[in-house]
């Protein structure tokens, strides 16, 4: 099959196209190659590639940045993807594309889970943009995979993860507060990947959730991450008004897998295991990289 991925320099397009191009004919591009906002640009490169599969990894990711740059916001996460779907019906493509726990407002309580068919209530506007990023794709186009996933990391690009390494690596002794009071399913951007592949090979249509399985606070993650690599820190616990930031972030934003699984088709697997995975490969690499 022939894929075009957007967003191809991020965490999640570099995974996509080390597992799809495996097999397939994958093509690439990021903003310096297309603006996903601009339909023209959008509508030539499908009609020249002519793509079996669109997958989508272009977002405006910066959760806070959005509540400033809202027009920005609104274009990357919305008018893009409908752009995207619209020029995917045009050419028979099918529409892969990422949303994120934020639809939702998180006032279950942890361990309770999200499931899919679940009402969203996003409380940023970066939630609101990606929410209505997904109805854009659910008008445009019948022929379509919603992943909603959440707190993703990976090797390539920024993240959560690396942020925190490399003030533990560069600064050991300095107290690093870390919220302990949000809740949700850390996600390796390869084994989406990997999860995105099964559902493309199996037929998948329509929204499912695809989270590690598990779930912990963030000062948890970090924790877990920084013991496993045995980098010294002074990481504390705080809670959520004692890390005031400009987007509010749900409570509890666990999602349950529970379309991939009735279908028999979740390849996910516990957080625990997916991040012990990541730091026996790319652990030293990291490390290293944030001494430079």
């Amino acid at each position: 099959m022939n894929f075009l991925i957007t967003g191809g320099n991020g965490q999640l397009g570099k995974d996509c196209e080390h597992v799809f191009k495996k097999r397939h004919t994958t093509t690439c591009v990021d903003i310096e190659d297309l603006d996903i906002t601009d339909p023209y640009q959008v509508d030539a490169i499908v009609k020249k590639i002519r793509p079996d599969i669109i997958i989508n990894c272009a977002a405006f990711t910066q959760v806070d940045a959005c509540e400033t740059q809202k027009e920005a916001a609104e274009n990357v996460n919305v008018n893009g993807p409908k752009n995207l779907a619209k020029s995917a019906t045009k050419n028979n493509s099918l529409l892969v594309h990422f949303s994120t726990d934020y639809v939702f407002d998180g006032k279950k309580k942890s361990p309770e889970s999200y499931i899919e068919t679940d009402v969203t209530s996003p409380l940023s506007y970066y939630g609101i943009t990606k929410r209505e990023g997904e109805l854009a794709v659910i008008h445009q186009t019948s022929n379509h995979i919603i992943l909603r996933t959440a707190w993703l990391y990976g090797f390539y690009g920024h993240n959560f993860l690396k942020a925190i390494l490399k003030k533990a690596v560069n600064q050991p002794t300095t107290q690093i507060k870390i919220v302990n009071d949000q809740f949700g399913t850390p996600t390796w951007s390869f084994r989406l990947a990997l999860q995105i592949e099964h559902l493309i090979e199996n037929q998948g249509q329509g929204i499912y959730h695809a989270s590690s399985e598990g779930s912990c606070s963030w000062f948890e993650f970090a924790k877990y991450f920084l013991e496993k690599l045995n980098i010294a820190h002074n990481i504390t616990p705080c809670s959520t008004d004692e890390y005031p930031t400009p987007a509010a972030r749900p409570k509890c934003s666990i999602l349950e897998n529970r379309r991939l699984k009735a279908d028999g088709l979740n390849r996910m697997k516990h957080w625990q295991k997916d991040l012990d995975e990541y730091i026996y490969q790319y652990g030293q690499q990291l490390t290293r990289d944030c001494r430079q």
